[in-house]
Formats: structure tokens, sequence, C-alpha cells
């Protein structure tokens, strides 16, 4: 099994602990970005993992490489030029503060590169999977339309391609993600959304549902993954369900349509010591279990399983393995020593 993921990495500083950004007096760093946490999660699941991206040749550009090697992520494909690496600084909420996230991405290595910098046919070689995430177009206009190239060579190799939607109003409008979106998607077979991401980019809503209340409406979700099936010919919809109680504290879980059946996974209540990645963490796993042949009840679970770990760990990147998950995916979710 081969899957290539294309996307933005970048350079994450972040306070101490709890610390706001103007307590700080100084930041630890990590590398991560959506496309890259998902190619680790593979990676560590002993998937043949390759991530795609424009890194510049000086010291941090190689730190990128060198933190998805350290997994195992194949980044021989990794096209190297360009002067900057993208920042973003995090901001860990507590109780009722949320998180923070400030970006200082302009200008980066992959928002500057061209079309001609990919050869998607020599990528695509033997692979099984394409995954990207609604950030990537994000970028600019020139890169969403290195996204839609890749696509496009993603079908003619026959290769299976999954988006997470993943809006981010910090970097494009609705209107600007919803054009572009539209045609990347009719490429897609496996849509990852929430229940943001559809009203964001397609105006598709969960009928009697409150986000802010905590409170979920099963047929509502399952009306949002039908429209989203039938308006793109997707094979499957994956939503996820967060129920925010405080920044600490999330309820978690999702529902997966394969086009004749809504799967529900159990919910699991999270105390989180990390959220960014999260999101990124189920379609790793979701990838993963439809690789290798998972039902859409166990897909589901293995994904939502995979998610709630992470929520546990600090960092992007989800350092777990199919056992771990497997484990908490049948029921074994007590936290206790394992000696």
């Amino acid at each position: 099994m081969k899957v290539v993921t294309f996307g933005e990495i970048m350079l994450r500083l972040a306070p101490e602990g709890y610390l706001r950004f103007v307590q700080a007096d100084k930041f630890g760093v990590v590398y991560g970005g959506g496309e890259a946490n998902v190619a680790v999660s593979l990676a560590n699941y002993g998937v043949d993992s390759v991530y795609v991206t424009k890194l510049p040749k000086h010291e941090i550009g190689q730190s990128a490489v060198n933190a998805l090697r350290r997994f195992g992520v194949d980044t021989s494909k990794i096209v190297r030029g360009g002067d900057r690496i993208g920042i973003y600084f995090n901001e860990k909420g507590a109780s009722q503060r949320p998180s923070k996230v400030i970006y200082d991405r302009a200008h980066s290595a992959i928002a500057e590169a061209a079309p001609t910098d990919f050869d998607w046919d020599a990528i695509f070689e033997g692979a099984d999977w394409f995954h990207f995430t609604g950030i990537t177009p994000a970028l600019n206009p020139t890169v969403a339309g290195i996204c839609l190239d890749a696509c496009k060579a993603a079908k003619a190799h026959g290769v299976t391609v999954s988006c997470d939607l993943n809006f981010r109003k910090k970097l494009w409008t609705r209107e600007q993600a919803n054009k572009t979106m539209s045609e990347i998607c009719k490429y897609v077979d496996v849509c990852i959304s929430n229940e943001e991401d559809a009203h964001d980019v397609f105006g598709i809503d969960a009928e009697n549902t409150d986000i802010a209340g905590g409170k979920l409406n099963h047929e509502g979700y399952k009306s949002v993954a039908r429209q989203l099936a039938e308006k793109f010919g997707f094979q499957k919809v994956a939503i996820t369900l967060r129920s925010s109680i405080s920044a600490n504290d999330n309820d978690w879980a999702a529902l997966l349509y394969d086009g004749k059946e809504y799967c529900f996974s159990k919910s699991y209540h999270m105390h989180i010591v990390d959220r960014v990645g999260g999101g990124d963490s189920f379609g790793g796993g979701l990838i993963y279990a439809c690789l290798n042949g998972y039902s859409t009840q166990d897909a589901v679970e293995f994904a939502v399983a995979a998610s709630c770990l992470k929520h546990s760990i600090e960092g992007d990147f989800n350092c777990v393995s199919v056992d771990e998950v497997n484990a908490l995916a049948g029921g074994n979710g007590t936290g206790r020593i394992q000696r």
C-alpha cells in the first residue's frame, strides 16, 4: 500500500504549557501540517507513506524533512527551493479560554511553488491513495491549480483521492472556497468534513443541531453526508462530530456514510492534551482502515479511536500504533498503565 499526501509542513512555535503569547519568553519547536500529519500517522501504521511539498534548502527546511524521516515518511518527492518555511504560533487554551493560532506563512516555499515543480505522473507511480486538505488550495490560486493537477493525475493513475475540507477563514473567504473546492471535489472519492466545514464551504447544514450547546442530531448529520455525496458523487463521506464542553474537555465521535449505510462510532469523552492534528489523525486512521478493507462500521471506529488518542499527545503528529488504536476501539479506554 502506498499513500501520497501533498501540502504545507510548517514550523510550529508554542509557549510552554498554558502560557499566553504575551507571557512567553521562549517557544517550543515542532513541525506539522494537515497532510504531513496524515503521512506520519500512516507511516506509523506501516503504510508506505510519501509526502510531497516544497521546502527551502537551508537548515530549517532540512529540519522539517528530518522530522518526517524520523517517523519513516518517504521524503524523496519533496522539492527543495524557495526562501522560507511557513510558521504558525499556537497558544494552548484551557477551560473556557480557547486555543489561538497566528499564521506567519506568506511567501513560504510551497506558496510560491510553480506547477512545473511537481511531476505527478512520476509521483503517483505505484500509488494507491492520494490525500490533501482544503488548507492547501487555500494558499493561493496557483497552489489550488497544482492541487487540481494532482487530482487529475491521480485519477488518471487509478488512485483513490481523499480530501479533508478543513476550511480556514484566515486563508480565504467562503465564496473563494466554494468556487475552488467545487471544481476540485469532482475528482474526490472520499470526503472528510465536520458540520462547520460543510456549511462554510458548500452551504450545507445539519438541521436541529446546536454546536455550541453540545447537542448533536444524528438525522441532521445523515442529511449532510447524503447531500455531500449526491453533490459530488463521493464514494464515502465522513463527518466528525465534536461537542466542545471546554477547551480541555470534548466529546468526540464520527459518522461514515458509504452511499448505503450510515455508521456512527461510539463517543469518547476526551480530556485534551493537544488538539492540533486531531482531525488529521482521523483522516490517517480512515485511510488506513479503508486500504485494509475494514467494514464501514469498523473503519469509523478505528478512525475515531486513532483521533481520540492523538488528543492525548503533544505536537502535531499522532505517535500511536495500530495495536494501540485497536485496543481503544475494542473498548480498552481506561488509561490504566500497561505493564
